[in-house]
């Protein structure tokens, strides 16, 4: 009799009950996500219609249904960051970061559903049995996530053909790759949170890495708060100049909903900018235009009202110590990764300390440049050809900063914590971490009475004095 990991979704056993798990999985994530997008492009095609509400941000009537399911497909690949070539203007690369959770939601619980299917439980006992082999924990998580990935990848790819028009095309080969990783990322993180919670995941790693990543999340949650607060002041002080762009589109009731989702869309976007203009070297918005604390210096910009809160002015704008305040908050970030870095390992030399401080650091500009390479892009052929930061020097700078901070403090934090009374002195740290048995502990025995007895006395006599 088969138990319950013997057999996939859909009561299929043996080594096709993976793959069409996957495969089903993977159909009903994009199936989903194309009937959001459609639902919204639809929406603004029936708005534009002549009888309708006329639309700034709905497509062209004239169409037909074809052509906005076209488009519904084409917005969905955009979902994914796959690039545009629009006819007459070129490459339309930066494309909004928050599109992406819509279909990594869907593919986070595309991978939960699989794992649950195959019949893991939360406590991360997990096994599958058959022609498949036996798997447990990692090994699990990637099979689960690769199932997704390939055929989602394979229906991008499909998608991109099918919607090409001389009006817009999508890259086939982009499409393919930007699915794979969104779907293997995505896949791969709810099949783990199905298979545990993410502290006995964590529990799996060891105390280095556990304390890198731990700072480095510490450092990614304080620059993006932080750079969330500065765009919402930008906003609120270039209200009237926000206003004035709405007013010029005139969107109308349904263009005015889906210009707000395009503004949602852009906001980690604006956020990562707002993080590249803390580090210092700011961004650009067309070629031969930069946006810096030290001072902005911008053209001619697109009837866009999240681009209305750009600072203004060859001298930077607002008091001095704000910028100050913004300049060092990449080095707040650093001193709170190295508190976690020496908090969640507490036992480690105090020569290691400032060593994994500066690698929190270092992973800290690593993801910052990833951001910074997908929250910019070309807007087309001519000036904006060039938007965005730059992802090397975000990515050098924040190591530098982040890491410095990092190591400083660390390493302080460190040396404070292995001078302490209760850890006793020395370079290293004696406080019990969390993975410490009691069982594992020697005990000494001492004979308070030893003072008093003689040199000869048998008493005194033990394993030192025996011949």
């Amino acid at each position: 009799m088969r138990g319950v990991g013997e057999r996939g979704a859909g009561g299929v056993s043996g080594p096709l009950a993976l793959p069409l798990a996957g495969a089903r999985a993977a159909l009903s994530a994009a199936g989903l996500g194309l009937a959001v997008v459609t639902i919204l492009v639809v929406v603004g095609w029936v708005a534009a219609l002549p009888g309708g509400t006329a639309s700034a941000a709905a497509p062209r009537p004239g169409f037909g249904l074809i052509g906005a399911l076209r488009t519904a497909a084409v917005i969905w690949l955009v979902c994914h960051h796959v690039a545009v070539q629009v006819s007459g203007a070129g490459r339309i690369g930066m494309l909004p970061l928050g599109l992406v959770l819509l279909p990594g939601a869907l593919l986070w619980r595309a991978g939960r559903s699989v794992v649950r299917g195959r019949g893991a439980d939360r406590g991360g006992h997990s096994v599958v049995r058959g022609a498949t082999g036996s798997g447990t924990g990692p090994g699990l998580v990637i099979k689960v996530a690769l199932a997704v990935a390939v055929p989602y990848s394979i229906l991008a790819g499909v998608l991109a053909l099918a919607s090409k028009t001389a009006l817009a095309s999508a890259s086939v080969v982009q499409a393919v790759l930007a699915a794979f990783i969104t779907a293997l990322v995505a896949a791969g993180f709810g099949a783990a949170r199905a298979l545990a919670p993410w502290t006995q995941l964590g529990a799996h790693l060891t105390a280095r890495t556990r304390s890198v990543l731990v700072g480095a999340a510490g450092a990614l949650t304080v620059l993006g708060a932080a750079g969330a607060l500065a765009t919402a002041m930008a906003l609120a002080s270039h209200a009237s100049q926000f206003t004035a762009v709405y007013s010029l589109l005139d969107p109308g009731m349904v263009g005015a909903g889906l210009l707000l989702i395009a503004q949602l869309g852009y906001l980690p976007n604006a956020i990562c900018w707002a993080i590249s203009y803390m580090l210092g070297p700011g961004f650009a918005v067309g070629a031969g235009t930069v946006v810096a604390p030290t001072g902005s210096v911008l053209g001619t910009l697109p009837a866009f009202p999240l681009l209305a809160a750009l600072p203004s002015g060859t001298h930077g704008s607002g008091p001095a110590w704000l910028a100050g305040l913004i300049l060092a908050m990449p080095y707040l970030a650093g001193a709170v990764a190295g508190l976690l870095v020496v908090r969640t390992a507490r036992t480690v030399v105090l020569e290691a300390a400032p060593i994994r401080g500066f690698c929190a650091g270092a992973l800290t500009g690593a993801v910052l440049g990833v951001f910074a390479a997908f929250a910019g892009g070309p807007l087309g052929d001519g000036r904006l050809a060039v938007v965005g930061p730059s992802p090397w020097q975000i990515a050098l700078l924040a190591t530098l900063e982040v890491g410095t901070a990092a190591a400083v403090t660390a390493g302080a934090a460190s040396w404070r914590h292995s001078r302490s009374p209760w850890t006793g002195i020395g370079p290293v740290a004696a406080s019990p971490s969390m993975d410490h048995d009691p069982a594992d502990d020697h005990v000494i025995y001492l004979d308070a009475w030893a003072a008093g007895q003689d040199e000869d006395s048998p008493a005194r006599r033990g394993p030192s004095t025996l011949p």
